[in-house]
């Protein structure tokens, strides 16, 4: 979506994006002409003193709310005794600290090891990487829709957009793509979603085209997030770890988006209790600091010393942002996500059966996804819909993000106080109501 000229937009906020245009990568996706001041939990302003719900978390990531002030409180305290001392050469007790919890924390029995980096995308690339050596194997299988991030290794997993590949081939060789399974649009009418999703694996690639004694992981979002939000069914990630465990292969959890309480449990993994070899982590990790993680058996975490390493991995500021983070996550915010999923579920279920252009709500805690279409029965895809209903909501002071072709996700702060995700919610119907009058 681009700034129209029905936009009202005030001077400083015009004057920045002026100068972002000349001096920034276009590369960036920007939905709507919003130039942040400020935040504080759920609220947010701009340059001109404008308020807005923000349902975007920055993509997920500041799952405690802006400005945490806990989270403030510990970078503050941290950067006043050393701000970096690289821990691929030092070591220093809060990346140690981090990394005990997050074992105690993993849904992994036995021993793990935690690697730090920087981002979601640098956790699946050490994850691709461990893998290889581990295994010895040069083969993955990840999933169509998949977002895995942008650099060569985990761009070559994504198969989110074409526009994301785009001029940048060839990619990684020994990647294969297999369908994940979505309920709404099952492409296997009258099966299992989940169970056909796994026997085409079995009974396709690894029959035509993928030996199976060659593939070292099969990396998966336990929900589907850049695809649409897509829930698998309750069968397919047991199968797809019965189908590791028979040949060999690491099953890879991509958690960059789903974890740190996003879905009413601290790995979303844990609502099919369902074990990975490894665990990506970034995003709501530190509620906005800059942190990525694998998270391995001890058995697979077996690299020599400079096998791998990130200068700025793990560094301090970030690391005692996590451990404030995980200190609010596990003293109620992953179980008030769940709580405040069910009432954005059901206000907005209670808004399909009123807008029938709502064709699927779906969704885990407080990572819940909308998909619009134009007719119920056929199931028309209606991208035209999702987008103007997302430029209706930040005119009247709401924050969304799209996700998939056609659908709106809904991903607040767990803290989100009710009266706030109520008044989001109202926001949101009257956008819709104003983008189908506009549309007709």
């Amino acid at each position: 979506m681009s700034i129209t000229k029905d936009t009202q937009i005030n001077n400083r906020t015009q004057t920045y994006i002026a100068r972002d245009e000349i001096n920034i990568s276009p590369s960036y996706t920007r939905s709507y002409p919003f130039v942040m001041e400020r935040g504080q939990g759920s609220e947010v302003w701009d340059v001109d003193g404008r308020r807005y719900l923000d349902f975007t978390t920055g993509i997920a990531v500041t799952n405690t709310g802006h400005a945490h002030p806990a989270v403030v409180e510990a970078i503050k305290e941290q950067a006043d005794k050393f701000i970096h001392m690289s821990g691929t050469d030092f070591y220093y007790a809060g990346q140690i600290e981090l990394a005990e919890r997050l074992n105690r924390l993993a849904p992994i029995s036995g021993p793990s090891k935690v690697f730090f980096g920087n981002s979601g995308a640098e956790a699946i690339e050490a994850a691709m990487k461990l893998a290889r050596y581990y295994t010895g194997r040069s083969r993955y299988i990840a999933f169509y829709g998949a977002f895995h991030g942008r650099t060569f290794g985990a761009l070559s997993l994504t198969a989110s957009k074409s526009i994301q590949r785009q001029g940048f081939g060839p990619l990684l060789p020994g990647v294969s793509h297999a369908l994940y399974p979505n309920s709404y649009r099952n492409p296997w009418p009258g099966q299992d979603p989940g169970e056909a999703a796994v026997a085409y694996i079995e009974d396709h690639l690894f029959a035509t085209t993928v030996p199976a004694d060659e593939v070292a992981a099969i990396i998966v979002e336990p929900i589907q997030g850049e695809g649409g939000y897509i829930v698998p069914p309750d069968s397919f990630l047991p199968g797809l770890r019965s189908l590791c465990d028979r040949h060999g292969i690491l099953l890879v959890f991509d958690e960059v988006q789903t974890g740190m309480g996003r879905t009413g449990k601290l790995f979303a993994s844990q609502h099919w209790q369902v074990e990975p070899d490894i665990i990506c982590l970034a995003k709501g990790i530190a509620s906005g600091m800059p942190l990525g993680a694998i998270i391995a058996r001890s058995e697979v975490m077996t690299w020599p010393p400079g096998a791998h390493a990130s200068t700025f991995g793990g560094n301090p500021l970030s690391c005692a942002a996590a451990m404030a983070t995980l200190d609010l996550l596990e003293n109620g915010m992953v179980e008030s996500a769940a709580s405040s999923g069910d009432y954005l579920k059901s206000r907005l279920c209670a808004m399909a059966n009123k807008y029938p252009q709502i064709g699927d709500v779906r969704g885990k805690g407080l990572m819940v996804g909308a998909e619009f279409v134009t007719n119920v029965t056929s199931k028309e895809p209606a991208p035209e819909l999702r987008d103007q209903v997302v430029q209706q909501a930040f005119e009247h002071g709401l924050l969304l993000l799209g996700c998939g072709p056609n659908s709106v996700r809904f991903i607040p702060a767990l803290n989100i106080p009710r009266p706030l995700l109520g008044e989001g919610l109202t926001l949101f119907e009257r956008a819709l109501g104003e983008a189908l009058e506009m549309m007709n």
